[in-house]
């Protein structure tokens, strides 16, 4: 984990936002910028100088895992210890992650800082994070490969009768006992008229044949996270099942196939959303492509029609277009993916083929 050249490139935008200092609590944040792993820490980063403030609970940790960082403890509130640093330091203006600080805190602050100004800042830390590097595309498909051996684990265990909290529960349990800190989000498992529901998650709804059945879950490994989604049939498959099942891959395969660096994020989108336009179903997929994935299940960039930022090797995000028919069911198909300077690395590697269990 490279924290100098990371902290190097924050430093470079503080230019741009007429910063002198950045205050980082963002928890996904933090852990970029400074490798702290606990749950009670802020940043607070100059052009020249770095402190983690904590309390006595994580004093020790954050000495061992935060090299860059003069690490201070506060005996009361972390913003009292802030203030005092920051009023040392001569730091007339501060800024702070705009999106993370509840009113009550930001008060807080207020009241401690005095005098120095507090300067809101939105998507700093977020836009560096756009990028992964080697070691950080390295976890992320550890986390797939948890997330591709879950799959194969639960495709032997699915039959009539089973609840899909039940497989929700075995899913998450393989997850862990194989290595992943945790789920990467709530398990999606949608089945039968549920499976139109993009965000389904697992109910006490009993799987039963003919049912449509929505795997949308994902690991999280050392911190990192993965994402797939696939969608099997129990017992018997008809063929508007196998149509719409063809149509969504196709819109997948067309949009997996033209990820260059430097294309925009809208014009990917637009490439899966204009076959399933085609095949008459236009209306029925309702949400964006894709999205970032990293230290969080959802990061910056989107692949949706509103995102106008170029792609970039190193940039990893899914591919998930979908159909979603109320009272029929729906088809969602989700690969992870990074951005290479030759075009794309499809990390996902659970077949794709319509699975009948």
């Amino acid at each position: 984990m490279d924290i100098s050249g990371r902290l190097d490139r924050l430093r470079r935008q503080f230019y741009n936002h007429h910063l002198e200092a950045l205050l980082v609590a963002k928890p996904e944040n933090r852990f970029y910028l400074s490798g702290f792993t606990g749950s009670a820490g802020w940043l607070l980063i100059t052009m020249d100088k770095a402190w983690l403030v904590t309390d006595f609970r994580y004093a020790e940790q954050a000495s061992s895992e935060c090299v860059c960082y003069n690490v201070v403890q506060a005996r009361n509130k972390l913003s009292e210890k802030l203030a005092e640093i920051a009023v040392q330091a001569g730091i007339k203006n501060l800024g702070f992650e705009r999106g993370f600080w509840s009113v009550e805190s930001h008060q807080e602050l207020v009241d401690n800082l005095g005098e120095i100004k507090l300067v809101p800042v939105s998507g700093l830390v977020e836009h560096l994070r756009m990028v992964k590097d080697s070691h950080e595309v390295g976890l992320i498909s550890d986390a797939a490969a948890l997330a591709d051996e879950a799959f194969a684990h639960i495709i032997n265990i699915l039959r009539p009768g089973l609840k899909e909290i039940e497989i929700a529960a075995e899913l998450e349990y393989f997850l862990r006992r194989n290595g992943a800190t945790g789920r990467a989000f709530e398990t999606i498992v949608a089945s039968g008229t549920r499976s139109s529901l993009p965000h389904g998650v697992a109910s006490e709804k009993v799987l039963a044949p003919g049912d449509l059945v929505v795997l949308d879950f994902g690991a999280v490994y050392k911190g990192y996270h993965s994402d797939i989604t696939r969608t099997v049939v129990i017992g018997e498959v008809d063929n508007q099942k196998r149509q719409l099942y063809r149509l969504v891959l196709e819109a997948q395969t067309a949009a997996l196939e033209a990820i260059q660096p430097g294309m925009v994020c809208s014009e990917v989108d637009k490439i899966a959303r204009d076959i399933i336009d085609g095949g008459g179903y236009g209306d029925r997929f309702g949400h964006g492509l894709g999205h970032g994935v990293g230290l969080c299940i959802h990061e910056l960039p989107r692949l949706a029609m509103s995102d106008s930022t170029p792609l970039q090797p190193g940039m990893v995000v899914t591919v998930e277009p979908g159909v979603y028919l109320p009272g029929w069911g729906g088809i969602r198909i989700e690969d992870l993916v990074v951005v290479t300077a030759q075009g794309v690395q499809v990390l996902t590697t659970a077949t794709k083929e319509l699975l009948i269990v």
